[in-house]
């Protein structure tokens, strides 16, 4: 039994606009845990080598899969869908299944699609592992929790019971990143020894607009500090790397966790820079300290808004104050930070956004990020915007945080297109910041600057919007049962 894993092809730039191109955890894990059971494995990451669909054909003749598992986030869903039309027209026989954040949530109208046979809902480690056996041994789907499919005879929506999520996270083997182009991925438009690890899975944090809990749960499940530093240490072996990336939602959730593994680090005389997501309240000073010890050099933290009663909306339970604290020691302890933050939440008006935009600046982060608000399918945000019928633009290939989808109180689209724009201006174009920036990271972060601004600008002149098979079904959207 042969199985090909594909990360879609990214046909639009804006995808690639900030120049990250990074191996997918997902896909990694899924083929590690395949592979540790037997079973002949491949990837195929069309992001990556920029291939075409007929590239993507000519790939899957050669190499033959019984089955091609697919991942897909809400704006490439419609590549995806499109990848899986052309492997049914060069091997009909390939079994396609589909697996993600959007395809958990939004498995109804994935389904619709002819060349998706099966959605794995939810963690896809067990439960494809599960279905890649039940396949070799010609057993019954119906036997295989976690999966959606149609009914062979009737064609009905057949939905097995859900897949506990995977409680000891130690068990999983290490992804399998010796399958991935490594050459190929990059930051800033430039090839760089970055890898990616996480240290946790689920959210208990309940922001109405992450996604994280859909596919993950609200239970915070850790691997041990002792488990990451041994993928840490394999890794600096085997990849050459010299810089981390921590993608866990909040990496300093618990801190006595992330003090033991700094401890490890420097334990075992580890050698790289990391980096990591935050929130304000979960750092001090003496955190903050042992983690630069440990090498870390960046920290990404979710700001959102300067408007407590916009913070109060979002669920997001952290205020102005704490916010202000946070970036305060950061830069006494001497870490950069990346401020996220939200505008075009429903509630928001012209001056709410404003306020929001020059706190943000006022922070003095080393970066900043002004994201248009985004209600993703399987979020509390994304129920409550389609079941008000605030949700504008019905082609999920917009859902992007550049893309304007809703409006506000008082705030067109093509406003919020505008004022994200001026924002990012405002924040990066300034003299003094580009001087202290440049120093720090070097020329290629002006192209990416530069890069950031042109496609905004972009935007200003190109609003139309396809609909094709990125768009919402309006007879199944809205439904994230599980």
């Amino acid at each position: 039994m042969k199985v090909t894993f594909l990360n879609p092809p990214q046909t639009n730039s804006k995808y690639k606009f900030l120049g990250v191109v990074a191996p997918s955890l997902g896909i990694g894990y899924m083929a590690a845990v395949l592979e540790k059971n037997g079973f002949d494995v491949d990837v195929l990451d069309a992001s990556a080598l920029e291939l075409t669909y007929e590239e993507i054909g000519k790939e899957i003749l050669k190499r033959k899969p019984d089955i091609v598992s697919i991942s897909a986030l809400t704006p490439t869903i419609g590549v995806a869908l499109d990848s899986a039309d052309k492997i049914k027209q060069v091997k009909p026989d390939t079994i396609v299944v589909f697996g993600g954040y959007h395809p958990t949530s939004e498995f109804q109208s994935v389904l619709e699609e002819p060349s998706v046979d099966v959605v794995v809902r939810g963690e896809g480690e067990y439960t494809l592992l599960d279905l890649v056996q039940t396949v070799e041994e010609g057993g019954d789907l119906r036997n295989v929790k976690g999966l959606a499919f149609h009914d062979e005879t009737d064609n009905s929506l057949v939905l097995t019971p859900d897949r506990p999520v995977i409680l000891d996270l130690d068990e999983l083997p290490f992804p399998a990143f010796h399958l991935f182009p490594m050459e190929k991925y990059r930051i800033l438009n430039i090839t760089t020894n970055v890898a990616t690890i996480i240290t946790t899975r689920g959210c208990p944090m309940k922001c109405s607009f992450c996604s994280s809990a859909a596919l993950h749960g609200d239970k915070l499940r850790r691997r041990s500090y002792q488990n990451v530093c041994d993928e840490i240490e394999l890794r600096l072996k085997e990849e050459n790397i010299d810089t981390i990336a921590f993608m866990d939602d909040t990496f300093t959730l618990n801190k006595r966790f992330v003090r033991d593994l700094c401890h490890e680090i420097k334990r075992r005389n580890l050698k790289f820079w990391w980096g990591c997501t935050s929130r304000v309240d979960t750092l001090d000073e003496d955190l903050l300290q042992t983690m630069k010890d440990a090498g870390c050099i960046t920290i990404f933290i979710g700001v959102e808004s300067a408007d407590q009663q916009m913070l109060e909306k979002m669920n997001k339970n952290i205020t102005v104050s704490k916010t202000e604290k946070a970036f305060r020691i950061a830069r006494k302890v001497g870490i950069r930070t990346i401020a996220s933050c939200v505008i075009g939440m429903p509630e928001d008006t012209k001056a709410t956004i404003k306020k929001t935009i020059d706190f943000v600046k006022g922070l003095n982060p080393n970066y900043a990020l002004y994201s248009l608000a985004t209600p993703y399918p399987g979020t509390r945000f994304y129920n409550e915007t389609f079941k008000k019928n605030l949700i504008l633009i019905n082609d999920w290939s917009k859902y992007t945080l550049l893309d304007p989808v809703l409006e506000t109180i008082d705030c067109s689209s093509k406003e919020l297109r505008s004022i994200q724009k001026k924002a990012y201006i405002k924040f990066y174009l300034r003299p003094g910041y580009l001087l202290r920036q440049v120093s720090q990271d070097g020329f290629v972060l002006l192209k990416t600057i530069f890069g950031v601004i042109k496609q905004l600008i972009s935007k200003q002149t190109n609003g139309n919007t396809d609909y094709n098979k990125t768009n919402i079904n309006k007879n199944c959207v809205g439904d994230t049962s599980n």
